[in-house]
């Protein structure tokens, strides 16, 4: 299976997802949903799986959400969290269906999951957020860890559309190749702003943005 297409999923790919797991029990849901791409089920699953071994609880906010499956997905990795917050400028069509999809195969969703659609410094946001930004892209990756570490706030993000114009490489570029220099400059600003850093990947066929940044603030 080619876990990097864009092709949308639909009902007629349900059969390349039968195991009873929970990722085969999400992927067939989305398939009924018929709204979004192969890629994206991927990368929201292998970033979030990640996350939730090291972050748990707290109210998810998926920033740049689009579709909302990262939000929706942490919230199946982890019960323990009270709700999930996504953050766009526009609330697209897609995350109605995704919604109605996944609570109706999951109905203690129903209701947990709500959207901004508000720029990230003007959203709302609860003391226990966890913040995640799967591909937010260019700087935009650097204003989620702004508002985290404003706030003391957990974060994730999966960096992408590095631009050197615009992001900080650190001056690391004389040895590294820029968006490595850009992503180690951000690993570093968390750490000197007290946080303990974890880094990973998910897996290169799905993206090659596939650096994971974790941050918690120490204690």
């Amino acid at each position: 299976m080619d876990r990097h297409s864009r092709a949308r999923l639909t009902e007629r790919h349900v059969e390349l997802f039968p195991d009873d797991t929970l990722f085969g029990r999400l992927a067939r849901t989305v398939c009924t949903a018929n709204c979004l791409p192969r890629k994206e089920l991927f990368e929201a699953w292998e970033t979030c799986k990640r996350v939730r071994r090291r972050v748990r609880g707290g109210t998810v906010v998926d920033v740049a959400a689009g579709h909302g499956l990262v939000a929706f997905t942490m919230l199946l990795l982890d019960d323990s969290s009270p709700g999930a917050i996504c953050v766009d400028l526009r609330k697209p069509a897609s995350f109605g269906r995704l919604e109605a999809a996944l609570t109706a195969r999951w109905p203690r969703l129903a209701g947990r999951v709500t959207y901004q659609e508000v720029r990230l410094r003007d959203a709302v946001l609860p003391d226990d957020s966890v913040l995640i930004g799967v591909h937010a892209c260019g700087p935009l990756t650097d204003r989620v860890l702004d508002r985290a570490i404003a706030g003391r706030a957990r974060v994730a993000v999966l960096p992408c559309c590095h631009s050197v114009e615009r992001c900080d490489s650190g001056k690391l570029m004389g040895w590294l190749p820029p968006g490595l220099a850009i992503d180690a400059t951000r690993a570093a600003r968390l750490r000197e702003a007290g946080f303990a850093v974890h880094t990973a990947t998910i897996p290169e066929d799905i993206t090659p943005e596939n650096r994971l940044l974790i941050g918690t603030p120490a204690a």
